[in-house]
This record gives structure tokens, sequence and C-alpha cells, in this order.
């Protein structure tokens, strides 16, 4: 335990943001640089000797939560980078970018604000890295196993790192013309710098993964000459099929979806482009998605100089506190507020967008939509409520129904698909296809980052036994979990 009276004496208190006004000018990270630092003890400190750590189920990492917190409390940096690791291959990701389903199991939540996890985890990382604690581990001796990883998102990147620590040989398979996933084009610069990515790739590079970026497993090589040379593989190409909009005006020029959107400013910001060419600037945006996505977009389209921002959401307003049907520890959907929300713009619950109208020369120019109730348990129109808005740029952030299968990369491999569309697995992330895997949303479906790290994790112990016939890698996922227990 750390301090045994901080949950009494001292109040919760997270990361200061950068003014609105200053940070809309820039892509850098939205926090105040080195704010946490001078209150992290304390906040640590707040952690309970409360018996059973529900955070450790709420963490689909399983992330030894109070033991590092108790270091933190202490100032011991390395001992809790020692601890941190030991669950997470990248927390300074996780540090930025979890939605901190661990905070909501706090047991200290239950009648308080919970401690601060999440700042907790990545000050520790960060302390970490600005102390050179965090160094290249390769493995001691080679396993003579090949391994190909497909994707390089985050369940691509800790399935390698885990692998090649294990000491097989791994090459990263990546479509893009850089490494990350959406870690590099999915998130936008002012949620985490790319520095952060930067720096975990070279230490990967330094334990001996390779990395082979601007191929596509599917058309640019086959499935057969893949599973030829190697001898397992690992896909974890993500859920990218983005869910679409079929409504009249569709085709009209300025309806994106958020990853034609997103990725171009990451480029720019990566040097690639000057400005980009879909830009917000000077424009009515209407953001379609409610989530995390919608939200990036959001924020983009502030730094982009947008004239309005506009974001709907089918659903209704969440409220402010846990409802009573998601009681604790459960993670609650309640109203948030992100960093993107505090610069600006509008946020309309209850609509449903019905068509898209030009402005005669091809371009979207208004969106016509009609607010929605729930009616017998349907989703119904509520008559008289048809109003236009303004909409020179659209971007849909509706989440994503499955993993492309338009490459051939299920078809060639020959894999089988469950239910939802997913990738089939068993409970060792084996696929139907001897010696091939699956993690992340891939098999899982469109999640949270912090479970692509742990399916990566988990998927990396299922590959270890199966060319070895034994594996000594943690198990990564929460005993509970009994359908995906390695």
């Amino acid at each position: 335990m750390a301090d045994p009276k901080g949950f009494l004496t001292t109040r919760r208190e997270v990361a200061r943001t950068r003014p609105v006004e200053t940070r809309v000018r820039d892509w850098n990270e939205v926090y105040v640089p080195g704010s946490l630092l001078p209150v992290i003890s304390k906040q640590a400190g707040r952690c309970m000797d409360c018996g059973v750590p529900f955070c450790h189920s709420g963490c689909p990492l399983g992330n030894l939560i109070p033991e590092w917190n108790d270091y933190a409390y202490r100032g011991d940096w390395r001992a809790a980078s020692e601890r941190l690791h030991a669950t997470n291959n990248f927390p300074e990701f996780t540090g930025r970018l979890c939605p901190a389903p661990c905070e909501s199991a706090c047991v200290l939540g239950i009648n308080q604000p919970a401690v601060t996890i999440k700042n907790v985890e990545v000050t520790i990382v960060d302390k970490a890295w600005e102390a050179g604690v965090i160094t290249p581990q390769p493995p001691q001796r080679l396993s003579g196993k090949t391994v190909a990883v497909i994707g390089s998102g985050p369940a691509g990147l800790a399935a390698a790192q885990q692998l090649t620590r294990a000491g097989h040989t791994v090459a990263v398979f990546e479509r893009a013309d850089r490494v990350g996933g959406l870690l590099r084009y999915g998130i936008p610069e002012f949620k985490m710098e790319k520095r952060h990515l930067n720096r975990r790739i070279e230490q990967m590079r330094a334990e001996g993964t390779k990395f082979r970026t601007g191929v596509e497993i599917g058309r640019d090589t086959d499935a057969a000459s893949l599973r030829k040379r190697y001898d397992a593989v690992v896909i974890a190409a993500g859920a990218t099929t983005a869910r679409d909009l079929p409504v009249p005006g569709r085709e009209l020029g300025g309806v994106h979806q958020a990853m034609e959107y997103l990725p171009l400013s990451n480029k720019v910001q990566e040097g690639d482009l000057i400005a980009s060419p879909i830009s917000a600037e000077g424009k009515h945006v209407v953001v379609i998605g409610g989530g995390d996505t919608g939200a990036d977009c959001v924020g983009t389209a502030h730094r982009q100089g947008a004239a309005s921002v506009t974001q709907l959401e089918i659903m209704p307003r969440p409220s402010d506190e846990r409802p009573a049907h998601q009681p604790w520890p459960t993670f609650p959907m309640t109203f948030k507020v992100t960093s993107a929300h505090e610069e600006g713009g509008e946020r309309v619950y209850s609509v449903s967008t019905t068509r898209f109208e030009g402005d005669g020369n091809g371009d979207v120019q208004w969106l016509h939509l009609v607010e929605v109730e729930f009616v017998a348990g349907r989703l119904t129109r509520k008559p008289g409520t048809e109003r236009r808005i303004p909409a020179q740029l659209v971007t849909l952030a509706m989440g994503f129904t499955g993993t492309d299968q338009e490459n051939g990369l299920v078809a060639q491999f020959g894999l089988d698909l469950d239910e939802r569309g997913n990738i089939a697995r068993d409970a060792s992330y084996a696929t139907n296809v001897d010696g091939v895997f699956v993690a992340g949303d891939a098999g899982r479906g469109q999640s949270l980052i912090v479970w692509a790290i742990a399916e990566g994790r988990a998927a990396a112990r299922g590959v270890d036994r199966y060319l070895t016939g034994e594996s000594r890698l943690p198990y990564p996922i929460r005993p509970t979990d009994r359908s995906l227990a390695v």
C-alpha cells in the first residue's frame, strides 16, 4: 500500500491541458508538458489497501496497478517501470489513448473519484524513458523458428515483440508506408505524438524484429508463399472495413470515411504533404458518429480552421452519472467531454441522417436529419422534426464491421469467419488453418487499444507453444476471461 490515508486526504487531480486558444494552433499533445510530475506521487498514494483490487479485472492486460502505484508514490521509477512492463509492452500508448476501464473498476470509485491510474501509468513510462531505464531486450538465443506478423498496429507490435524476445525470428508486414497501423495514421498527433511510437519501433528493431512496409498480404504477396516461408503466421490486420451510410447523396464530393480524412493530417505532420487534400478550413463540418474516432475528426477539424463543427449521434445523450444497469465495477457508458470537445463545436444526440444535398456542382452543401427515439425497443423517427444543417465536409465515423476481405487475405488463407464477420479462432488464438493465428480487431472486432495489446500478447503465447511445445511467455489475459484464456 502507498499512503494509508491518501484516499482520505488527497483529492483527485488529473493532467492539465494547454489553453484551447493555444493548442488548436498546433498539433502537439494537448497536455501541459511535465504537469503531472509534481502531483503524481500523491495521486498514486490515493491507491488504497482494498483487499481485492478490482482494477486488475477492469484492465484487459491485468496490469499490476497497486504495485506500480506504490513504487510511484515512493519515487522508485525503475521498479515501477519493471512492474508496469511486466504486463504491458507499450504503456505510453495506453497511458495516452486508453479510456481506462481500470479506473471504472477502482474500488475507491464506489463512492469517491477513482485513482488517476492512467495518469500514473503514463508518468511512470515517460520517466523510465527519460532515465534510460527502457532498453532493448534481445533474446539470449534463437529458436530457429520464423514468424510472420501481418499488421503493425498495437496487436501486431505486441505479438511481434513477445515472439522476438522468445527467440523467434519475426518479420512484421505492414501495407502502409510506415509502421504503426492506426497508431500511425488513425490517431491524431494531438492525442499521441508519433515520437513515442518511433521510439518503440527502434527498440523492437534493436531486439531483432524486422519490418516490411508497403507490403499488403493478399495483393503484393500471396498467402501460400508466406506460409511456405514462415513456420507460423499471426494475422493482426485490424477491423478496417468501415461502416457506410447508404443514403441519397452519399456519392457527393466532401463526404468521406473518417479513415480517409484522418490519415492525411498525419501525413502532413510526417512531412509527406504540405497540406491535407481533404481540409476543413473555412467549411461547415459535420461528423457522423459519437465515438473516439468522431472526436478525433472534431479535433482535427478545429486545427484545420473549420467554420463550424457539428457531431451527430443516433443514440440518446448518455447520463452524467453511472447508469443503474451498469453498476460498479463495469465500464459505464457516461457522458464524456474529450479534449476535442473542449475546443468547441456542437454535439447533437438522437438524430439520424436522411440524405445529403449538393450545391449543384457535385459537392455536399447540406445534411438533412430527423430526430429519433426508441419506441417499444425500436428506433423510430419523430414526425415533424426534419431539418437541414450546413455541411461542406462530412466525415463518417460510425465504426468498423470487420476485416477487409477485398484484398484476398481471408480467401487465400482459407480462413473461417465467425457470425460477426471476424476471423474465427480458438482459445489459443489459432484459426482453422494450421500455423495461422489471429489477434486484435481482426478476430475480436473493433475494440480498444488495451485489448489489442492484450490479444497480441495472448496470441504470441499460443504461437510460441505451437512452435516449441511449451511457452514461458506470461498469461496476458485476466483469468476471468475463460473464452480468451490461453
